[in-house]
């Protein structure tokens, strides 16, 4: 049977695909027509990237990704120093050229950055809309189109690398997941061209190792791992090959727990 796809799919062809699982296009659409910042919660590999490059092309405006770490500080997103021709010069850290240009400011996994760039984030994510540039004596005004968006991954929570109640009750948050298998079967064939039954069996899989003892495996096959599976097997890799070196092997280390892996493996996919 052929995986059919919807009329709204097909207009956005020219856009990074993504496929809804509940309200989260309309949320964000909401949030951004009313200038209010964004927060984005899920696990690692569920779309959250794929959904921010989507919402930016399908409300046409610029986007700026900043990748945030932990050496990641106010000074970076902001301004700072550089040498340029033999002279220091200040040069406009991405988030300030994010606010110029009327941009998408998405800080992915901001929980890594270092603490002092939430003082920054913060007259920009309220009713002032501010980003105050203090070095170079200049307030920023955000414009409409503009807009603050952060992701991080519940999971990796801790006591020291969390959002604090100040900086998270000024944003809305959408929080994101796997989606459920029919979709993430049409995903997949969306993604890579493979056919809909080899679809169906890698989401089998999938979820056969989500059911194995956290304790044992605290990741999970994200939606990205089935997409390169899918996309290696394309490439004339056999299921088996391609499961284990898109799917099972960035999993973990440990050796006895990838020979029970394999086992889950053979199980579900044929030689």
């Amino acid at each position: 049977m052929q995986v059919a796809f919807s009329a709204d799919e097909r207009r956005t062809v020219e856009q990074p695909y993504y496929l809804p699982c509940g309200d989260e296009v309309d949320v964000f659409t909401a949030a951004h027509r009313q200038r209010l910042p964004l927060m984005l919660k899920g696990p690692t590999g569920c779309g959250k990237t794929r959904f921010v490059e989507h919402m930016a092309a399908r409300l046409g405006v610029d986007l700026i990704t900043i990748p945030c770490h932990e050496d990641i500080t106010a000074a970076d997103l902001v301004r700072r120093y550089l040498l340029q021709g033999g002279e220091m010069v200040w040069v406009d850290g991405p988030l300030t050229r994010a606010v110029r240009r009327g941009a998408l400011c998405y800080l992915d996994e901001v929980v890594e950055a270092r603490a002092d760039t939430t003082v920054v984030i913060h007259p920009l994510a309220d009713h002032r809309r501010e980003l105050n540039l203090e070095r170079a004596g200049e307030t920023l005004h955000a414009p409409d189109a503009s807009m603050l968006v952060v992701s991080y991954n519940p999971g990796y929570q801790s006591v020291l690398k969390d959002l604090k109640q100040s900086t998270r009750q000024r944003m809305v948050a959408i929080e994101m997941g796997y989606p459920p298998a029919v979709r993430e079967i049409r995903i997949l064939v969306r993604e890579s061209g493979i056919g809909e039954a080899q679809a169906t069996e890698l989401v089998k899989l999938a979820h056969a190792i989500c059911k194995l003892d956290a304790s044992m495996l605290p990741e999970v096959c994200s939606t990205r791992t089935l997409v390169s599976t899918a996309r290696l097997m394309c490439e004339g890799l056999s299921a088996r090959a391609a499961a284990n070196a898109a799917m099972l092997q960035p999993l973990c280390d440990d050796a006895e727990i990838l020979a029970g892996l394999r086992e889950v493996l053979h199980t579900y996919l044929p030689a």
